[in-house]
């Protein structure tokens, strides 16, 4: 599957490159701070 994103990409036009490379940036942006926040909550008391 990504494989195949991957090969589609690099046969695009030049906005769709840029696209599909601004949408896996903020894809992993937002993985990270997901794991973040979820290492930071992990001291944190629980009632």
């Amino acid at each position: 599957m990504i494989g195949e994103l991957v090969s589609n990409m690099l046969h695009s036009t030049v906005a769709g490159f840029i696209g599909v490379t601004a949408i896996g940036v903020y894809l992993v942006a937002i993985v990270w701070a997901a794991l973040f926040r979820i290492q930071e909550g992990g001291h944190l008391d629980h009632h």
